[in-house]
């Protein structure tokens, strides 16, 4: 596996973008239609990672994009997670738990202070994820904040003090791989 930071305007992104938008049309009737542009996750103020397979597939891709106190309902120093998918193929591999872990130290590192996402109830396994990975239930937030079948999550990137959390081996973005603790590769 290689994990690496690409913008998200990137064809691979484009192309597991489009995967994961049939996989919510099937499962909620549309897309997301959530406004995202690919400046949104570059860094400091977010990052975008895609998973390749040994053969290079694209299979796997997260992203974090900063926001701050509006009224879609974020606060100051939000870290929001977009796009965690991962084609069917590769599912049960642990790939979007190592994704979630990269962009929560990624997070971290840039001075974001919470991680909050938006799911829904036609994800289960997205939902048992991220409540087995220390996220919980916050008020709703962002587009589809009145809908029945939304769900917002979130998780404090600091401990009670204010500190940071510790963190693995990293290279010079503050980021491992998630998988052996080597640097992300850089395009």
């Amino acid at each position: 596996m290689d994990v690496r930071v690409i913008r998200y305007d990137h064809p691979d992104a484009r192309k597991l973008d489009a995967e994961v938008q049939v996989e919510y049309a099937e499962r909620y009737g549309e897309g997301d239609l959530t406004h995202m542009d690919a400046a949104h996750f570059d860094p400091p103020h977010g990052l975008y990672l895609i998973v390749y397979d040994t053969d290079g597939t694209p299979v796997a891709s997260g992203g974090w994009r900063s926001q701050e106190r509006s009224e879609e309902g974020y606060e100051d120093g939000d870290a929001e997670i977009k796009r965690m998918f991962v084609v069917r193929a590769a599912r049960g591999r642990g790939l979007a738990r190592r994704i979630l872990a990269a962009l929560e130290d990624s997070a971290r590192e840039a001075g974001r202070v919470r991680m909050v996402l938006e799911t829904g109830t036609e994800q289960p396994e997205a939902i048992g994820l991220y409540t087995s990975s220390g996220y919980a239930p916050v008020t709703k937030f962002g587009l589809y904040r009145f809908e029945e079948s939304s769900r917002c999550y979130a998780k404090l990137l600091t401990d009670a003090t204010g500190a940071a959390s510790a963190t693995d081996a990293t290279d010079a973005t503050g980021l491992t791989d998630g998988f052996t603790s080597a640097p992300i590769s850089h395009p």
